[in-house]
């Protein structure tokens, strides 16, 4: 501890003049003495900071000391099955079925068993029926830029990037805020650290519904997040753009020369590397098992995203925010097959502070997601970056892009909320559409949910019933 304290004082000093404080002159020396000798180097190397089957529903909900185990209701794990009747079903399948009419899911063990028009299934004697009457039953929408699950307690600039720093570290399953966003239908969520340094740390993808980490935990990570241009630029010492793109490969870098090791290690042996728990996420990341998420906007570090991570690096990417006139990169993201998930911006505007700062000057008011769409981008989603814009209001940023010209007569909004961030994030096996093996992940819905006049009932997460406005007060 002695040692520990000398280093401080050396450290503190030497970065007074850059104004950085004794508190992150502290965080600098913990970070640095938190060395590979803390792992236990025995155990398997297979990659431990992943958590769950990601495709799996919720675990059972925990038994309460001194009471007796509550009886699996309809639709959940080990409970009997439940039958959903509506007017309309919106599967949201991608490249598949849009709509069922006059439908039926029938939901057995947490899953979606069968789907399809009442004319055409038959429900079983012994399930339970739950009749939608003339209103809508659709897909849980899926949120990828979520600052609101935890405790606002991470501190995500101690360096200008940061992949070993978790968000998991500081979850809050189901608080008030995301409970709200359930209420909109916001079954899904990406919590992920800030963006006030380029790589802020890794996310975590949770469920909406559930108020203990067990149950709410998908998968860990959930993403890398990086963040260009903006915000890390006020970063201690005002980094250039530059130096951040040198930076940022540095690191991203020597993390996927981290993760080549222990993939050369689990197939042909050898000396085993050290553990390092600032690049254990890489491993997840080269494995396809998460993904890089991407706060960019402005065309010239979008870009940057697309020849860096994805051309350069090989490292599974996705446009976060993607405003002002990223849109005009559309050719060169679909020929990539990424995803952009937009938002909370919904226009580029031809204003002088924005040509200035963007080099945007669009010849109208530009609909971002609209500007995706005519470029020839098929897999668009849409973003709240909550609690900038309230997560309850994600279905508005759909609303919004259809607003501003996107084209929904394909019903591409309600994709953009469901199956396309589902994809994006690798969630698709399990959620994002209403298909047969799915995780029944469902809202009862009044309309279109990119009608801002309809309003969500109810809500199941994994067959189990979460928010029922018959029950309770509607939140939303």
């Amino acid at each position: 501890m002695r040692e520990t304290l000398n280093r401080l004082r050396g450290t503190s000093a030497a970065l007074s003049t850059l104004g950085v404080s004794a508190a992150a002159a502290l965080g600098l020396v913990l970070c640095a003495d938190a060395s590979a000798d803390s792992f236990d180097a025995s155990k398997p190397a297979k990659r431990p900071i992943l958590k769950r089957d990601p495709n799996g529903i919720a675990p059972k909900p925990p038994v309460v000391p001194g009471r007796a185990a509550a009886a699996p209701k309809a639709g959940m794990l080990d409970g009997p099955g439940l039958a959903v009747t509506a007017k309309k079903i919106l599967t949201a399948e991608w490249q598949g079925r849009s709509v069922v009419n006059n439908g039926v899911v029938l939901v057995k063990d947490g899953r979606i068993e069968a789907v399809g028009p009442a004319s055409e299934i038959e429900i079983p004697s012994d399930y339970e029926v739950k009749d939608l009457g003339n209103d809508w039953l659709m897909p849980g929408i899926v949120e990828l830029h979520c600052h609101i699950a935890g405790a606002f307690g991470l501190n995500d600039t101690v360096y200008l990037t940061n992949p070993g720093l978790r968000a998991s570290s500081d979850v809050i399953a189901g608080n008030g805020a995301l409970r709200r966003g359930l209420a909109a239908g916001v079954t899904t969520v990406l919590y992920i650290p800030g963006s006030g340094a380029n790589i802020g740390g890794q996310g975590i993808l949770l469920r909406s519904g559930f108020d203990t980490f067990d149950r709410a935990e998908i998968r860990d990570p959930g993403s890398m997040k990086l963040a260009q241009a903006g915000n890390p630029e006020r970063w201690t010492i005002s980094p250039s753009r530059t130096f951040m793109n040198w930076n940022t490969r540095n690191t991203l870098r020597r993390g996927t020369n981290y993760a080549a090791k222990w993939t050369e290690y689990e197939k042909n042996g050898g000396e085993r590397p050290e553990i390092d728990p600032q690049f254990e996420t890489f491993r997840a990341l080269m494995a396809k098992e998460a993904q890089i998420s991407t706060h960019t906007q402005i065309y010239q570090v979008a870009l940057k995203t697309l020849t860096m991570v994805h051309d350069e690096l090989g490292i599974p990417v996705y446009i976060d925010h993607g405003t002002f006139d990223t849109w005009r990169l559309g050719q060169e993201i679909e020929d990539r097959e990424i995803f952009a998930i937009v938002g909370p911006r919904a226009i580029d505007v031809p204003t002088r502070g924005f040509i200035n700062w963007s080099g945007s000057n669009p010849e109208r008011i530009q609909g971002c997601v609209a500007g995706y769409q005519e470029m020839g981008v098929t897999r668009i989603g849409f973003n709240t970056d909550s609690p900038v814009i309230p997560q309850e209001e994600l279905p508005l940023q759909a609303a919004m892009g259809v607003r501003y010209g996107f084209d929904n007569s394909k019903m591409d909004a309600v994709r953009g909320l469901t199956i396309v961030p589902a994809m994006a994030c690798g969630l698709d096996e399990s959620l994002g559409s209403i298909e047969v093996g799915k995780i029944a992940d469902l809202l009862w819905i009044t309309g279109d949910p990119a009608d801002p006049r309809s309003f969500v009932k109810a809500a199941w997460q994994s067959g189990e019933s979460v928010y029922d406005t018959s029950e309770e007060k509607r939140l939303w």
